[in-house]
């Protein structure tokens, strides 16, 4: 019997089990799919010389994370690769915002957008440098974070902290608004929120517009040699290496509960699976406390707070494997790694309204990747390995484009959403479909089919708006991984601090796992009202 089992391979349930192994715990993985990973994997399902990244595949997050940097992965043998351009959003008129890999050439391309536009992003990033370590510490460690929060306080006290904490309350269009008077810098902004399921009208979406433009000025976008997978592989290969073990294609349909407390799994083959000191899941919240754990054994008040539980926008991917580069007609987007495709700003003011009302966006925001350029490994010299993802409403109730799409995702209403796709690529790049050589389709049903936790092609395990962030993630409480049942944690990006490939809800359930079991009793007072 192993002293704790972990559900689910994703990077935050690798995480958690290297953190567990690295303390001297015996850990035992159990993974649904046939392969491990979660939502970081890559194939070559697209054509056999292109590798294409399945779900995510830019990974600032991960390049700022004191949890994946202690786990020293370069030991594994992961290396990270870099586009000449971090970002791109071009405009059908020529101009295109670009955020550059040195701050400098950010701001003179901003400049051309507005002459004071480039001093304006300067002092955006001088804030961002000055309070950098503590915020990074802050976001990644349990909540509450008092030793990254004093330090933040100290750096913020006085009118210019206030000022700085109602700038990233704001929605991210009033931010662009008061802080730039061209369209470059707020369309950098509003962009990177919507990366997340963050409007530009939404409370608090400038501050994450924000935190992401900033996190990819200092670290940039990059990705891992090779392909997404090699994240993966490398955490594996880290955890095998300690005496972790991994078994993929075991599905857990319960934990076993014990006087309410977990001291294993039960899986779909009939096995039960042991463990003496804890259980770990890297699951939805909806799916741990409904499915596996059982309402019985949760709190009447937990209960109904998963009736208000809200998911983030589903995802629509389309990959392809194209015969030469993108012939962008912005010369901005050429050598950049991720391009944002809206037309300005009220472009995607009426895309996220769309989704709101529950319509298929008939002009959808569409986020690009150019792996080839970012990775050289990716494709064979003259070709791009690409993809592109576009938000829906998770239920759809209507559609605001021609081809009455329901929601079913049946072929014909995944051809017509990839068309609608496509078309915004050609607009900016025309000759793009004909450089076409192989696709593939990735509805939102396909995406939770190969991995359970994105429901509906929901990316993040639930929403990123400030409703559902800190204490109030993935229900009100204490924003922390333990659960109501005694040695059972949630591990996933369901609990703070969320979605992202950076480790932190694994590492803070490992932390919690390992912690002094005296703590714990009086963590979940809220929910058991």
């Amino acid at each position: 019997m192993p002293d704790a089992v972990v559900i689910g391979a994703g990077p935050n349930g690798l995480v958690a089990a290297n953190l567990l192994v690295d303390a001297g715990w015996s850990v035992e993985v159990l993974e649904a799919q046939e392969e491990p990973g979660g939502a970081v994997r890559s194939d070559r399902g697209v054509h056999p010389d292109y590798v294409s990244d399945l779900f995510s595949a830019f990974y600032p997050l991960a390049a700022a994370s004191p949890v994946l940097a202690r786990l020293d992965l370069a030991a594994e043998g992961l290396r990270w690769s870099h586009a000449p351009r971090v970002l791109a959003h071009p405009l059908a008129d020529g101009r295109c915002a670009v955020l550059e890999r040195r701050v400098e050439d950010t701001c003179a391309g901003l400049e051309r957008f507005a002459g004071t536009d480039g001093a304006s992003w300067e002092s955006l990033y001088r804030t961002w440098r000055r309070l950098e370590p503590d915020l990074v510490q802050a976001l990644f460690t349990p909540f509450p974070p008092i030793r990254a929060g004093l330090r933040l306080a100290a750096k913020l006290r006085g009118p210019g902290g206030l000022r700085l904490a109602r700038s990233l309350a704001l929605p991210v269009r009033r931010l662009g608004e008061e802080e730039f008077v061209g369209e470059g810098g707020r369309l950098l902004l509003a962009g990177n929120a919507l990366h997340a399921d963050l409007a530009p009208e939404a409370a608090g979406s400038g501050g994450f517009g924000w935190l992401m433009s900033m996190l990819g000025q200092s670290r940039g976008f990059p990705v891992p040699v090779g392909g997404a997978g090699a994240l993966t592989a490398a955490l594996v290969s880290r955890l095998r290496r300690r005496g972790g073990v991994l078994r993929c294609g075991e599905r857990v349909t319960s934990v076993v509960v014990r006087g309410n407390t977990a001291v294993g799994v039960g899986t779909v083959g009939g096995e039960t699976v042991g463990a003496r000191r804890a259980v770990l899941a890297d699951t939805s919240a909806p799916a741990l406390y409904r499915s596996l754990v059982g309402e019985e054994h949760v709190p009447s008040r937990l209960l109904r707070d998963l009736e208000r539980f809200q998911w983030d926008f589903a995802t629509f991917k389309v990959d392809w494997a194209l015969t030469g580069p993108v012939p962008w007609t912005a010369p901005g987007a050429i050598g950049a790694g991720t391009v944002h495709l809206a037309d300005g700003m009220d472009g995607l003011t009426r895309f996220a309204a769309q989704i709101a009302m529950g319509r298929v966006p008939d002009e959808p925001f569409v986020l690009f990747g150019q792996m080839t350029t970012a990775d050289h490994s990716r494709s064979p010299a003259g070709t791009e390995s690409a993809w592109a993802y576009t938000h829906l409403p998770q239920h759809v109730t209507a559609d605001a484009g021609p081809d009455d799409i329901t929601g079913r995702w049946d072929p014909r209403e995944q051809e017509a959403m990839a068309a609608r796709i496509e078309t915004q690529v050609e607009r900016l790049a025309p000759g793009f479909r004909g450089l076409i050589g192989a696709r593939r389709i990735l509805a939102p049903p396909t995406l939770q089919a190969m991995d359970e936790n994105l429901h509906g092609g929901a990316v993040n395990n639930g929403t990123t708006a400030l409703h559902q962030q800190a204490v109030f993630r993935p229900t009100p409480g204490t924003g922390r991984p333990e659960t109501p049942v005694r040695n059972l944690y949630l591990a996933s990006a369901a609990a703070h601090p969320g979605g992202g490939v950076h480790g932190a809800p694994g590492a803070n359930a490992a932390r919690a796992a390992l912690g002094p079991r005296a703590l714990r009793a009086p963590l979940h007072r809220a929910q058991r009202m």
